[in-house]
């Protein structure tokens, strides 16, 4: 699943091709990718320019003229891309939007999991799916004594909290097991055995790691792709993620996988002690 440094390469990348571009036609191939009605859906995107392009976690905002927007999340497998409407349709090219430039936004889905969905502009942090994020992980709204006291009232381990989105938004599995190795901790740690010390530090790094990810483009692993199969580099600065078995950069002892919260999840067993209980 693209994490928070995918999605925003994807924003980055149809923000410079679509940007005040208006919809002149909407093609439903597979209409369930729409939550709402699908002809509803139609006629209220067709007409309308695209304004601007936000991000809120792993969703992307469509900003669309006369107060509308459209929420987008990519799950697995989904796709963006601009082409022109005189080349052939991918067989799993679900929605198609006709662009008034001669170009269409395509969105691809091997797995048909995506959702879009039209909210009115300003309403979309009230949907149950937004409505339930942490902060954005930047200096400026994820603050670290707040990080520290969510984590002292949890009982949960903590990579399995980290991808619950509910304390930050935008951690997926890879960028929470890189993290975690940066800070030393353990992915089965439960969260309130976490010092303030460590809570700080991992709160830097995921601020850290996800900013660096971001310049790279993200990480292009299984069958991401960012706008128009654009891939990222970050896949080549990764640690621990898809290691097992190879030496830790830091002490150099076999990366281990195991099984954290049905997730799979790569750690350095000498760099990364468990907690022992008191």
């Amino acid at each position: 699943m693209p994490e928070l440094p995918e999605v925003e390469t994807v924003r980055r990348g149809l923000s410079a091709l679509i940007i005040d571009k208006k919809i002149t036609g909407v093609q439903l191939i597979y209409p369930k990718i729409i939550q709402g009605d699908p002809t509803e859906f139609q006629t209220a995107m067709t007409g309308r320019r695209f304004l601007k392009i936000d991000r809120r976690g792993k969703y992307l905002l469509f900003r669309l003229s006369e107060g509308l927007t459209m929420v987008s999340h990519l799950r697995m497998e989904g796709k963006y891309s601009v082409k022109s409407q005189t080349e052939d349709l991918d067989k799993h090219t679900h929605v198609v939007f006709d662009l008034d430039d001669g170009r269409q936004l395509r969105y691809n889905d091997v797995r048909k999991f995506g959702r879009m969905q039209l909210v009115k502009t300003g309403t979309e942090d009230q949907l149950p799916s937004l409505k339930k994020l942490g902060p954005e992980p930047t200096p400026e709204t994820f603050d670290a004594k707040e990080f520290y006291q969510t984590l002292q009232q949890k009982k949960k381990v903590i990579k399995t909290a980290l991808l619950d989105q509910t304390i930050v938004a935008g951690l997926g599995n890879i960028y929470v097991d890189e993290t975690l190795w940066m800070t030393k901790i353990h992915p089965e740690t439960k969260c309130n055995q976490i010092t303030m010390e460590q809570a700080q530090e991992l709160h830097d790094n995921i601020i850290k790691e996800l900013n660096r990810a971001i310049e790279a483009h993200g990480t292009t692993v299984f069958t991401f792709a960012a706008v128009n199969d654009a891939i990222g580099s970050f896949q080549n600065e990764l640690q621990v993620y898809g290691h097992k078995g190879e030496p830790c950069s830091r002490c150099q002892t076999p990366i281990e996988k195991i099984v954290v919260g049905q997730r799979g999840t790569h750690f350095c067993p000498n760099c990364q002690k468990p907690v022992t209980a008191e």
